[in-house]
């Protein structure tokens, strides 16, 4: 009885999660209806004034459910199979005790992948559900129960995460959807003003035309702060979960690891070519498991190179070229690079190098 009634239970959470997304969608139906009909058709006397507002409306309306679908409906990005454990490794993790062995099978992994980032205490960013080592930037969501890449948030109102797939269609869609209600207070305005001048007939578009200005003005308000943060973010390339919680490399905390300048931030999640920045088409560039950023060769376990030091900040941006190589291509800097030793090299040589043998230990992370 008790896995019946836990599959039953979550039947229902998978129906209550739908209700913000039909109550977003009941209102923009209502809204076509009032606008199109009760104050375009009905109430809109000149032609001319018609046809414009009805062309524009149809634009924004379209755009606006446009990438509002596709927010909802693309599957968020998860972590490709090198990031997982493999059989053997997993066997491994649970057999030993959270000491060198289990920190030995995720420093070989390590190796091998294009990490940078760590957890608060130094260690490698593990998730125990998933059995896998993180991504920079990925994080796990208690609500899908998966780790999703590049994850900004999960949003009840499109009743999914928010991340590297769809994080332009969700800005997008607070673009668009600002617009769609701005239009509609901008336009219905005068014929609110009559309604309380009495200068309309007492016919059921008063109530549309009231209601509307109303719902208009006041989603107008929350979204232009909503879309105002995001903008913020994007051109720090930020995430919101990092705007939190910066992430935090060897060197410690850094809030702008990730930002490479207002411009290639902004390319980050729209792509190179403009022509398809205001379409909710994906075109962000990366593979969401790897991203540039400018921290990199500052880091303490970077080999000492006799151009390293000569880098200035603009030179340390340009090494790391759009778009970020792809997983099989990338290479870590900061766990390997083409300088290898041994764990018995001797002092002088790991000296050398500039290097250490960090001590790593799992620890998990939601």
């Amino acid at each position: 009885m008790a896995p019946s009634r836990s599959r039953t239970l979550r039947r229902c959470q998978r129906v209550l999660y739908w209700i913000p997304v039909l109550f977003i969608g009941l209102i923009a139906c209502w809204s076509y209806y009032a606008y199109v009909i009760q104050l375009c058709v009905v109430s809109m006397k000149n032609i001319g004034e018609k046809i414009v507002c009805l062309v524009f409306y149809h634009l924004f309306f379209i755009m606006f459910v446009w990438s509002y679908w596709k927010t909802i409906f693309t599957k968020p990005m998860n972590p490709s199979k090198e990031f997982h454990l493999s059989y053997t490794d997993r066997e491994q993790i649970e057999r030993e005790d959270r000491g060198e062995g289990q920190q030995e099978v995720l420093r070989r992994m390590a190796k091998e992948l294009p990490i940078y980032t760590r957890t608060l205490s130094g260690a490698i960013r593990y998730c125990d559900r998933c059995q896998l080592v993180k991504p920079d930037r990925c994080h796990h969501c208690s609500v899908c129960d998966k780790c999703i890449l590049k994850m900004d948030h999960h949003c009840p109102w499109v009743n999914n995460c928010v991340g590297f797939s769809n994080y332009k269609f969700f800005f997008l869609f607070l673009a668009y959807s600002l617009l769609y209600c701005i239009f509609i207070a901008a336009t219905d305005l005068q014929y609110f003003i009559k309604f309380w001048m009495n200068g309309l007939p007492d016919t059921q578009a008063k109530f549309h035309i009231m209601f509307l200005f109303f719902a208009a003005a006041m989603f107008s308000i929350s979204l232009s702060s909503l879309f105002g943060y995001h903008c913020w973010l994007v051109s720090k390339n930020r995430s919101t979960l990092e705007a939190f919680r910066a992430p935090v490399f060897r060197h410690g905390a850094d809030k702008n690891g990730f930002s490479l300048g207002c411009s290639k931030n902004m390319k980050q999640v729209f792509g190179d070519e403009k022509k398809y920045w205001l379409l909710p088409i994906f075109t962000s560039l990366g593979d969401g498991c790897s991203f540039p950023t400018c921290l990199v060769n500052q880091d303490s376990e970077q080999p000492s190179t006799p151009s390293a030091h000569n880098l200035s900040a603009k030179n340390i941006t340009e090494a790391h070229p759009f778009p970020a190589k792809p997983l099989r291509e990338s290479q870590n800097h900061l766990l390997g690079s083409g300088q290898t030793w041994s764990e018995g090299a001797s002092d002088d040589e790991k000296g050398k190098l500039g290097m250490s043998n960090p001590v790593m230990i799992i620890e998990n992370e939601t």
